[in-house]
C-alpha cells in the first residue's frame, strides 16, 4: 500500500488539516541509513513533518527543507520535500544507542536535544528562499514544528507525529497530522480542537489500530465536519544524478581535481540521502578538468 497525504478543511472554513501515512517512507530511510530505533523515530518524524509542509505549499516547483540541530547525540536531522510531499533525508549519527523514556517508549527528545534550533527553508522559486528558525521546545519534533508554525509563520497550529518501531527494528507504522486555524476562528473552535487532540491519543496508537487518515483527522478535530480532498501518493525520493555529482566535483576547483586525478585511484561518492554510489575513474576526473 502506497504512502499518502490527505488534506481536508472543516465545512465551516475555520480549520485546514493534513495527515500523512508514511510507513514506507520511514522504512526506506531506515534501510538506507541503517538507523537504530531511536534514530529511526527521529528521522521518521522529521520526514513526515517535512512531507506535509511540502505538500501544503502552493508553489508547483517549490521545496521545503526541515533541519533540526538540538545538540543531542543524533546530531543534525534533515529532510527535504518537493511540492507533492515526496521526501528524502538523513540523520548525522544514525547508529546511536537505544534511548528510552521507559521500556517500549523511545526518548526522541533526549536523542535530538533541546539546545538548538529548528529551521525551515522554503524555496518558493523566487530570488531568495524564505528561512525561519525557532528554538527547540522539547526535541520531540511535533512540539517543535508546532512552535515554528505559531512563532515564525504566525499561524495557530498543532502538529502530531509518530513512528512505531517493531521488535525486529522495522517500521510498523508512521505518520502525523498538522491542523491550522484560519484568521478569525472563534474561541469555541480552538477549544474543540484541543479537546479532540487530547482525546485522540498518540498518532502511533491510532495508526496501529488501523485508523484511516480520514478517521484520524476526524478524531483530532473533535468530530468536526470535514471536506476531504483527493489524496496524494508520496514516497521516499532522491533527486541525485551523476550530472549533479559531477557539478559538485567541478566546484572543488582545478587544483583539487588535479590532485584527485594524479592519485590514480577511483573516487567514490555516495549520496547522503540515498544508497547510490557514483564512481569516477582518474580518466573521468581528467575529462572534467579538460572541460573547465
Amino acid at each position: 500500500m502506497s504512502d499518502t497525504i490527505l488534506r481536508a478543511m472543516t465545512t465551516d472554513g475555520w480549520v485546514k488539516a493534513v495527515a500523512i501515512n508514511s510507513k514506507n517512507i520511514v522504512e526506506r530511510a531506515r534501510q538506507i541509513h541503517n538507523t537504530t530505533p531511536t534514530a529511526t523515530a527521529a528521522l521518521g518524524r522529521t520526514l513526515s513533518a517535512c512531507a506535509m509542509l511540502g505538500n501544503m505549499q502552493k508553489v508547483e516547483n517549490g521545496s521545503v527543507t526541515l533541519q533540526i540541530k538540538g545538540g543531542g547525540p543524533l546530531g543534525t536531522v534533515l529532510a527535504v520535500s518537493d511540492a507533492q510531499g515526496n521526501v528524502r533525508g538523513y540523520v548525522q549519527n544514525p547508529h546511536i544507542t537505544l534511548l528510552e523514556k521507559y521500556a517500549g517508549k523511545l526518548d526522541v527528545g533526549a536523542a535530538v536535544g533541546t539546545d538548538g534550533l529548528l529551521t525551515v527553508i522554503r524555496d518558493l522559486q523566487m530570488k531568495e528562499p524564505y528561512v525561519g528558525s525557532v528554538e527547540l521546545v522539547s526535541g520531540e519534533i511535533g512540539d517543535d514544528v508546532t512552535a515554528y508554525l505559531v512563532q515564525s509563520e504566525q499561524c495557530p497550529s498543532a502538529c502530531g507525529l509518530g513512528v512505531l518501531v517493531d521488535v525486529d527494528h522495522s517500521v510498523k507504522c508512521a505518520g502525523g497530522f498538522i491542523l491550522q486555524l484560519l484568521p478569525g476562528a472563534p474561541e469555541a473552535i480552538i477549544d474543540k480542537l484541543e479537546a479532540g487532540i487530547a482525546a485522540a491519543g498518540s498518532v502511533t496508537a491510532m495508526l496501529d489500530a488501523g485508523l484511516s487518515l480520514q478517521e484520524l483527522l476526524s478524531k483530532v478535530t473533535g468530530g468536526m465536519e470535514l471536506e476531504f480532498f483527493e489524496p496524494t501518493e508520496v514516497e521516499y525520493r532522491c533527486y541525485c544524478t551523476r550530472d549533479r555529482v559531477e557539478a559538485a566535483l567541478i566546484s572543488l576547483g582545478r587544483e583539487e581535481l588535479t590532485k584527485i586525478a594524479e592519485e590514480g585511484k577511483d573516487t567514490k561518492i555516495e549520496c547522503q540521502f540515498c544508497d547510490t554510489e557514483y564512481v569516477f575513474t582518474p580518466e573521468d576526473v581528467r575529462r572534467l578538468l579538460a572541460g573547465l
